[in-house]
């Protein structure tokens, strides 16, 4: 998603990517945790009254193994009645990380 992150506790940052029904295509973020090496968090809310204000936090965790690393990702603050919006985060999360894992294989 195109966006404009940097690693500075408090910047706010967007993803775009394009709408689609139910949502305008943004998600407005801010950054909470930097650890580098370690853990990045962020918060991850939705643009745009269609979305139904999701408001939920991204982290990220690095764990050394000894194979390599473990990458760890976990979004949580889903309410109830965020369901539909829950549904679509893990199906975009899962090609996501499958382009992740794709780039990483490239790497090694």
């Amino acid at each position: 998603m195109k966006n404009d992150f940097q690693p500075i506790v408090g910047r706010r940052f967007n993803f775009r990517a394009a709408p689609m029904p139910h949502w305008n295509g943004v998600t407005d973020c801010e950054v909470l945790v930097v650890q580098p090496n370690e853990r990045l968090s962020h918060t991850w809310n939705s643009s745009g009254e269609e979305a139904g204000r999701l408001k939920t936090v991204v982290a990220w965790t690095l764990t050394p193994t000894k194979g390599g690393v473990l990458v760890r990702m976990e979004q949580s603050g889903f309410r109830p009645e965020d369901e539909a919006n829950y549904l679509g985060a893990n199906y975009g999360w899962q090609q996501f990380v499958e382009g992740l894992e794709g780039v990483a294989a490239k790497l090694s």
